[in-house]
């Protein structure tokens, strides 16, 4: 039995539930951490009671200047000395050319894409030095690769994320830290329901005639790049469906 612990923001729904359950699924104990507390809670017990092993949780909220803080004291209470640390709590808000852009909309995503991912990594990088040993995965996109109609402030706080990422790489290279990223393209979550702020027509039709990606073919690729021989250091993954070229070249059926 693996005794690692993985730390995943986002860790209720999409992506994020589908890596705890992956990573538990091999052993991992896991310290879960996400806003909705009920779901939290519900996934917590689901995933001990399936897989025995430790998962603990937190309600966090990582757009809070204090989340990385009560993060950090809520490992320290506990006793977790975490191995990996995921940064996928992120989100779309709104799809609409920049003239017409919801000002609090972008507010929500740099907040959430770049701030929390800020917060998080700023709190967790200080526990890696001192164990002498980390991982850390950042959850980018495609749309942090090329920029698409209506894009915009989603697509630059993903080209933040890329930029982070190659940037705490070389921050962290004098501690033997690693940090990777996984970049999807279409994967269909909660994440267009989220953008179209619940229109579920809408929401359906980006996945409209093609087979797109799901949470669990993100897991498995987040599996692998934080399960290679520590001398190997995954810095980027790109995976997108094979009916996707591009951000917007998508091969439908109908």
């Amino acid at each position: 039995m693996i005794n690692k612990t993985a730390i995943i923001t986002g860790a209720s729904s999409g992506i994020g539930k589908s890596c705890a359950q992956r990573f538990a699924s091999e052993g991992w104990n896991l310290v879960l951490v996400a806003r909705r507390g009920e779901k939290l809670a519900q996934l917590a017990r689901e995933i001990e009671t399936e897989y025995k092993v430790s998962v603990f949780y937190l309600v966090l909220d990582v757009t809070t200047p204090i989340s990385g803080d009560e993060l950090v004291q809520f490992l320290e209470v506990k006793k977790i000395a975490p191995d990996l640390l995921l940064n996928n709590a992120g989100l779309a808000a709104g799809l609409s050319p920049i003239q017409q852009g919801d000002v609090d909309d972008w507010e929500l995503m740099i907040d959430t894409n770049i701030k929390g991912l800020l917060y998080m990594s700023r709190a967790v990088s200080p526990v890696f030095i001192q164990q002498g040993s980390g991982h850390i995965i950042n959850i980018g996109s495609i749309a942090g690769r090329e920029a698409y109609p209506n894009g915009n402030v989603y697509v630059a706080t993903k080209f933040a994320v890329d930029g982070l990422t190659k940037s705490m790489r070389m921050d962290l290279l004098p501690y033997g830290i690693r940090v990777s990223q996984v970049a999807p393209g279409a994967v269909e979550t909660e994440f267009s329901m989220v953008r179209f702020k619940g229109d579920e027509k809408r929401a359906k039709s980006v996945y409209d005639g093609f087979q797109p990606l799901s949470a669990a073919d993100i897991a498995d690729a987040v599996f692998y790049v934080a399960n290679t021989p520590k001398h190997v250091n995954i810095n980027d993954l790109v995976i997108m469906p094979t009916a996707q070229a591009s951000a917007t070249l998508i091969k439908r059926e109908n």
